[in-house]
């Protein structure tokens, strides 16, 4: 068994086809199917299904695969660790965000990033919050930037920030007259809101449930960007983080942004990662980065943008 064999199961489970598999891995098709059959007669049992159509694990196959994947991560983590012992700048690190944080938080972080550690690789995956913890677990990332809380015991988590929401209504909705808007004045209210996977969708339904607010039924949004277009187009109204409606964003035509009386809606923002990994070091020279943001950034706007 080498770790040559186990990268081209891993590559064969992802890929489910031979070729593809073997082209991932830079190997003739002939090649990768004989070492897979030779690591199958070297473990006394079959990995893998093989029919005309499509290349299935078997239940062995499965757990192989998984344990595969950690023992390859961790190969991956020995190399990067001896490239920072001769130049910490160096090496890849892979991180998680959430496509509601993603596109507003990284323009103001990623430059800063760059200019403190020219040299690294830094590879920046838009997954829904599930799909990132899975990662992280899976070690497919090194890192994943999320709202808490959290309740994983496996991970380490950083606290970055704490960002304001804001309610987006269209110009001539009743509500867009008010300079604040109170919890209470949007009772029987109905919001739009994301489709299920969503973390923004759980944080706006805990604003629903305090203020005694619903959901419009009949319409989810896939997308923050289609939530504040329907907003635009006179459909309902919804919730928006700060950064989503602070330059460079521009504004949406006929919406208007009402900022929150105290106690103001928000979520905090944590970076989290394995408490096993071998990345911690360096991944605690991120988090000041993650939390350098424009001043005012993360509160609501103070005049109402349209």
């Amino acid at each position: 068994m080498n770790l040559r064999d186990l990268r081209y199961l891993v590559a064969l489970a992802d890929l489910k086809h031979f070729g593809r598999a073997a082209e991932a891995c830079f190997v003739s098709q002939p090649t990768l199917s004989t070492q897979i059959k030779k690591f199958e007669d070297e473990l006394g049992t079959p990995l893998i299904e093989r029919n005309p159509r499509n290349v299935m694990l078997t239940d062995v196959g499965v757990a192989v695969v998984a344990r595969a994947r950690a023992i390859l991560h961790e190969a991956d983590q020995i190399k990067n660790i001896a490239r920072r012992a001769k130049d910490p700048e160096s090496g890849t690190v892979k991180i998680g965000i959430f496509p509601t944080l993603g596109p507003y938080l990284l323009p103001h972080v990623v430059p800063n990033i760059v200019k403190k550690f020219p040299k690294l690789e830094l590879m920046l995956f838009e997954e829904k919050t599930e799909s990132v913890l899975k990662k992280l677990h899976d070690g497919d990332l090194d890192a994943g930037i999320i709202a808490l809380p959290i309740h994983d015991d496996t991970l380490h988590a950083e606290f970055l920030f704490e960002e304001s929401f804001v309610l987006a209504v269209p110009k001539g909705n009743a509500l867009a007259k008010l300079k604040k808007i109170k919890l209470s004045d949007l009772t029987n209210e109905r919001l739009l809101l994301l489709d299920d996977g969503h973390c923004l969708r759980d944080q706006a339904l805990e604003v629903c449930q305090m203020a005694g607010v619903s959901e419009r039924a009949g319409f989810r949004a896939t997308s923050l960007e289609t939530l504040r277009h329907m907003v635009s187009a006179n459909v309902g109204m919804t919730l928006l983080p700060a950064l989503t409606v602070q330059p460079p964003v521009p504004p949406t035509p006929n919406v208007v942004l009402i900022p929150f009386a105290a106690p103001v809606p928000s979520r905090r923002i944590a970076i989290v990662w394995r408490r096993t990994s071998a990345l911690t070091v360096f991944l605690q020279q991120l988090v000041p980065l993650f939390k350098t943001l424009p001043k005012g950034a993360l509160d609501a706007p103070k005049g109402l943008r349209a």
